[in-house]
């Protein structure tokens, strides 16, 4: 079971974050591939705990030392990528990863660990929602939401490469599909 992988993907705003920190509540033998970054940190974001921040530079020498599994630039200057070490560390302790990842990374992921993951794919229900959401949460500035949404548009494309899409328009009802999701395989 050690070598199963759980990737979650979705454009910004959907609820991606969401779902993962409920799936890691409800089971105790996932446990959450911190992402690596190369953009600031926001709000009260940690190194280590949301993401490892790295400056461009710091973060092009680990992709030149081969310490990626995969990475993308998935914002103009911003990279994001899993390393090696962080899947080394969670199998070590005999637990499943969970990925919560951007759409790219996510299709990345899921070619190489193939049967081993699953892989969810999460959409809000429309656009019009989706801006609505990330504008309530208050971290980007108008442009980046802006980028965001037509970052979005292209990245629902992607969701027939995904094991399986979820849409957001009820949180509880779609937390409640990703465990039946995740307890059969789980067990499978």
């Amino acid at each position: 079971m050690k070598d199963k992988v759980i990737i979650v993907s979705a454009p910004s705003g959907s609820g991606k974050s969401t779902v993962v920190s409920h799936l890691l509540k409800k089971f105790g033998e996932l446990e959450f591939s911190v992402s690596a970054t190369s953009r600031a940190p926001r709000g009260e974001e940690q190194h280590g705990k949301e993401y490892y921040f790295f400056s461009k530079e710091e973060f092009l020498s680990k992709v030149s030392n081969n310490e990626f599994v995969e990475y993308e630039e998935v914002y103009s200057g911003s990279f994001y990528g899993t390393l090696k070490s962080e899947l080394e560390r969670i199998w070590q302790k005999d637990h499943i990863i969970i990925f919560d990842v951007d759409v790219k990374g996510g299709i990345s992921l899921k070619k190489i660990f193939k049967d081993q993951a699953l892989s969810i794919f999460i959409k809000a229900p429309s656009i019009r929602e989706l801006r609505k959401r990330l504008v309530l949460r208050g971290t980007d500035s108008p442009e980046a939401i802006e980028d965001r949404v037509q970052k979005a548009r292209k990245e629902v494309r992607y969701a027939p490469k995904f094991d399986v899409t979820l849409v957001n328009d009820d949180l509880q009802k779609c937390l409640d599909e990703a465990d039946m999701i995740i307890d059969t395989f789980l067990n499978k």
